[in-house]
């Protein structure tokens, strides 16, 4: 492996280092994207149970806060159970932009990755066509050695740029779509314990 890195020169390192942090990316965010970590079942159910049992205190709420994604949002509209319907919503919807911003951290960085993999594989492709052309001696001749060191890091940079851009790619995709799911049954959710709160939903 290491012989590869030396073969396709200096460029690679840079595509390696978006390799791991790429990697890194990946794991953080699914370890941390799990439908039971952010949408607990039956949490509704235990909110709507405190709520009609009028057992609400501060520490009940902060421990909902605390608790989950869906906590928080849920624990915004326990502490407007009081305030008209329209108040109750606008704070759910404060509180649910903050927890789609945690959500949706470090996936800009991702697709960055995604979209930057090929370019800098593109530029290791040009330093090695850059080194071919320099291969040439002042008599015509071709110096094969240098020859040879410039075709291979054209084509392992960009092969490895590709290499990282593609997984990438499709995870940045495939969070995007869990995290707007996420949100979507988030506000579902909101929106069926204001209807409780309200007494329009039974």
């Amino acid at each position: 492996m290491l012989a590869i890195f030396q073969a396709a020169g200096w460029p690679i390192w840079l595509l390696l280092i978006a390799s791991i942090v790429a990697v890194a990316l990946i794991v953080e965010r699914l370890l941390y994207l799990r439908r039971e970590k952010i949408l607990p079942k039956q949490l509704l159910d235990e909110v709507t149970r405190v709520y009609r049992s009028g057992k609400v205190t501060p520490e009940v709420v902060d421990k909902l806060e605390h608790n989950s994604p869906l906590g928080t949002v849920l624990a915004a509209a326990l502490r407007n159970v009081d305030a008209p319907r329209d108040v109750m919503k606008e704070s759910i919807e404060e509180a649910g932009r903050g927890v789609a911003h945690g959500l949706e951290r470090f996936l800009t960085t991702l697709g960055t990755i995604a979209s930057l993999a090929p370019l800098m594989g593109l530029f290791g492709t040009v330093v090695g066509m850059i080194e071919i052309f320099g291969a040439q001696n002042p008599t015509g001749g071709n110096n094969p050695a240098q020859l040879a060191h410039g075709i291979s890091v054209a084509l392992y940079n960009t092969g490895f740029g590709l290499a990282i851009a593609m997984p990438a790619l499709v995870f940045y995709r495939h969070f995007r779509a869990l995290v707007d799911s996420f949100i979507v049954e988030m506000e579902l959710q909101a929106v069926k314990f204001v209807d409780v709160v309200h007494g329009t939903r039974k």
